[in-house]
């Protein structure tokens, strides 16, 4: 990433949604929220989402520390039946994944599944204008058995009428890159610290979660 990229992260807050998704061809309904926490050094974000399809919620956990250089994850994990963990090990720059996957070098700016959102949250929130239509924003992102960069594409703004009320939106698109790659559709409120107030997430064969902002808590 740029050094002379600025940096402005949301305060804490607990953002709850209305889910809606399909898996295997099975429409279902279910709740979400994401839960930001960050003391000025430190933080802390948690996703979560429930479907009448899944035994247990589906849910991802990132913690790390607050730089000059936005969000350094520390540790990433992901839990459906069970968890997987992803280590940012920054004294000697490698990823370390919890399933023994191959590690992998650790490069500058590297976010997870999870931070990726508030990392971008925070470029917008601090300069907005610097990202106009069009612009390409790379990323490396970390999953929990690989890193890769994610390329998002500022897109024109929306105005969404969602299930918490009407929301001026900032709208960024990740298209997938490989056969079995994820299509991210990611919208920032822009007079709500360009927090994400819609996620969807679309797979290869058509199955997708959709996360649509219904409440705001302040924790």
């Amino acid at each position: 990433m740029a050094p002379e990229t600025a940096f402005a992260f949301p305060g804490s807050v607990h953002l709850r949604y209305a889910v809606t998704g399909r898996s295997r061809g099975q429409a279902w309904n279910g709740d979400g929220e994401l839960l930001w926490r960050q003391d000025g050094e430190q933080y802390e974000a948690r996703q979560e989402y429930s479907s009448p399809l899944q035994p247990s919620p589906r849910a991802q956990e990132s913690t790390g520390r607050l730089r000059s250089e936005g969000l350094a994850p520390s540790r990433f994990a992901d839990k459906a039946r069970g968890e997987q963990a992803t280590h940012f090990e920054r004294d000697t720059r490698v990823l370390l994944f919890s399933n023994n996957a191959p590690e992998r070098p650790l490069l500058p700016g590297t976010q997870d599944r999870l931070s990726v959102y508030l990392q971008l949250a925070s470029m917008f929130a601090a300069a907005p204008d610097k990202f106009p239509i069009g612009t390409a924003i790379t990323l490396e992102t970390a999953g929990t058995r690989d890193s890769e960069p994610w390329l998002f594409v500022v897109q024109e703004d929306e105005t969404l009428q969602l299930p918490g009320g009407s929301v001026a939106t900032r709208k960024l698109v990740r298209d997938p890159r490989g056969e079995y790659d994820t299509r991210v559709e990611l919208w920032l409120a822009i007079g709500m610290d360009y927090v994400p107030v819609r996620i969807r997430l679309t797979q290869p064969n058509g199955d997708f979660v959709d996360q649509q902002w219904a409440s705001t808590d302040r924790p």
